[in-house]
């Protein structure tokens, strides 16, 4: 279901849209992509029709569409990348640090796209979405997805607006997953892949705690099966506490350490009292990220994605993964964080092994962070990742424009 803030466009393909022009007005759009007579065949070989897509985009489109960078969100992000919908908005996008004039990705030189995923719940069709067979909204009734979903319905959007290949696509997290699945199942259309923070699959640890998540939503006697949409309450302790859980996992010891040591809130004595829920600062901070959490997703889609995350793997337990890598035509960097225990160091370089036995254009580089997880979107941090992402896109371009709007392949 289309956001009601985001216009539908054109259905023309040739209707690109530019800009911001002003970044404290940055527009939103809504393309349909797939109707109930043309559906979407999923992965599981359910069909889904129709789906309309909330996007962003941010600096000029170049004449030969050769400019085209393509953000692909982590979990609980959206389409608003950068700049701000309205001056009286609170923060900017979730990477407004990195994509801009003049930024790590130049919208003066690239033209960017975000879209919100497939299952998402900020304007993309989702379970919140209206079933036009129950003329209801979709709630547990929408169908499973998996980031080859997710992949389809981005290349659908580029059928719609009219580009044929992108220079590069930027994914941190699922983010990452969905750039890898990208690579690999449409080599074509893609000429750099950015995968940051990610992984080939998700490890024992990662699905565990999505399961401990997923589980506190189920229990959350306002879930109600997953048909709360027309209730007056919402399933939002079960959200805040998974949202708790996760936030967990993407902070490293050491950041944590130093944020909130053994801190307490509100006094510099203990209260002896079990009523006391937020003794320590890091507990006050947890609350504050599920209770703020809760104010902008939604349990299906929270159920939805991770199991998404879950499911991904690219090798898909059967073919080695050197032998799934030589399909990728595109350049590849991977940058990894030294204090990642989600996705550490190990599952990177297990890409990059396999891209180098492959015989494809690798580039990898770990960094020193003390942020965990989460580093490729902390401000503080950002500086470190332009250092490699800038010089690894401006090559890429360069080799498109000389080799006749192709990068050159090995």
């Amino acid at each position: 279901m289309a956001s009601q803030s985001a216009p539908e466009d054109s259905p023309i393909s040739s209707d690109v849209f530019n800009g911001p022009a002003d970044w404290n007005h940055v527009p939103r759009y809504s393309a349909k992509v797939f109707s109930e007579e043309t559906p979407l065949i999923l992965e599981s070989g359910q069909a889904l029709g129709p789906i309309s897509v909330s996007y962003q985009t941010y600096g000029t489109l170049s004449p030969r569409k050769d400019n085209v960078v393509y953000i692909c969100h982590a979990l609980t992000g959206d389409a608003h990348v950068a700049g701000r919908h309205d001056p009286e908005e609170r923060k900017p996008g979730w990477w407004d640090g990195f994509i801009g004039p003049a930024k790590a990705i130049d919208t003066n030189k690239y033209y960017v796209i975000c879209s919100n995923v497939l299952g998402g719940c900020q304007g993309t069709t989702g379970p919140r979405s209206i079933n036009p067979a129950t003329n209801e909204p979709y709630g547990p009734e929408f169908p499973f997805i998996t980031i080859q979903d997710i992949v389809n319905v981005h290349n659908s959007l580029l059928d719609h607006l009219g580009i044929d290949k992108v220079l590069a696509a930027v994914g941190g997290s699922l983010g990452g997953m969905q750039v890898l699945d990208w690579a690999v199942r449409r080599p074509d259309r893609l000429e750099a892949a950015l995968v940051l923070a990610s992984g080939a699959k998700l490890n024992a640890q990662g699905i565990a705690f999505n399961a401990v998540g997923r589980r506190a939503i189920y229990a959350d006697p306002l879930f109600r099966g997953g048909r709360y949409y027309d209730e007056a309450e919402k399933p939002q302790f079960g959200l805040a506490l998974a949202r708790m859980v996760a936030h967990i996992t993407y902070l490293s010891e050491e950041s944590i350490e130093r944020k909130f040591g053994r801190k307490l809130q509100n006094s510099d004595e203990f209260a002896y009292n079990l009523r006391e829920e937020t003794e320590f600062q890091i507990e006050s901070y947890l609350h504050y990220q599920g209770k703020r959490f809760v104010e902008r997703f939604d349990a299906n889609s929270y159920l939805l994605l991770t199991r998404a995350m879950d499911y991904f793997d690219l090798a898909e337990g059967r073919e080695p993964l050197t032998s799934v890598l030589e399909k990728v035509q595109s350049r590849m960097l991977v940058v990894s964080y030294t204090s990642d225990w989600l996705f550490p160091t190990s599952q990177s370089r297990e890409i990059v092994r396999a891209m180098v036995a492959a015989k494809r254009d690798v580039t990898f580089c770990e960094l020193n962070s003390p942020y965990g997880h989460d580093a490729f979107l902390v401000d503080a941090e950002l500086p470190k990742l332009e250092k490699v992402v800038v010089p690894f896109l401006s090559q890429t371009y360069q080799s498109t424009q000389k080799n006749g709007g192709r990068s050159k392949k090995q």
